[in-house]
């Protein structure tokens, strides 16, 4: 045997082995841009998904809330807040509105059982169970603003338990807003309506 003899068949083998390479790497990059087209095109719609389902979950963002004028007698609409209140407690029907960010905004009017008179002017997030002063009445007719309104959590209470009444038997039925200012208006003038 000649020292070429064994030479040979190491050249025939570098030359495959780069050859045999060079197939796996254009395999392997054929197979790595298909993967990268399916991946960006699944990227593309799943990012379109999210967008679709998060369109109903905006954040929320409150709208301006535009002081009524100061609630008269004949406008006021009673309401029974529980036998623990000595209170009487009234809604302004001509407060009463249902803002576009899901917020009822009313006129409160309570005559204490010593004859005083408080009157505010509030608003109620059904979504998130809360009720916030925008407003309180002075005795000359006219508001002055709520300082530093913040939302607040309505809690069940044994006593003075009005918001707690309005929440759930007036103006957030199945914790949302009534579905209609006549709706509304109708429980407070016939009663709450039987939901069970």
């Amino acid at each position: 045997m000649l020292a070429g003899d064994f030479l040979e068949p190491l050249a025939i083998m570098t030359i495959r082995i780069p050859f045999r390479i060079a197939r796996c790497i254009h395999a392997a990059i054929a197979v790595l841009v298909a993967f990268t087209v399916v991946t960006a095109s699944a990227q593309e719609k799943w990012y379109q998904w999210d967008i679709d389902f998060d369109e109903g979950k905006r954040p929320w963002k409150e709208i301006q809330a535009s002081i009524p004028s100061y609630p008269k007698p004949e406008n006021l609409l009673p309401f029974d807040a529980g036998g623990a209140s000595p209170h009487q407690f009234f809604i302004d029907a001509q407060s009463l509105t249902i803002g576009e960010d899901g917020v009822v905004r009313y006129s409160l009017v309570v005559k204490s059982a010593g004859g005083a008179t408080n009157v505010t002017f509030e608003g109620m997030r059904c979504d998130m169970r809360q009720q916030k002063y925008y407003a309180i009445g002075r005795a000359d007719g006219s508001w002055a603003r709520a300082r530093d309104p913040q939302w607040r959590r309505i809690e069940y209470q044994e006593i003075n338990r009005h918001h707690g009444v309005l929440y759930e038997d007036y103006l957030c039925p199945e914790k949302r807003p009534v579905r209609s200012l006549k709706d509304a208006l109708q429980t407070f003038r016939y009663g709450v309506p039987n939901r069970y």
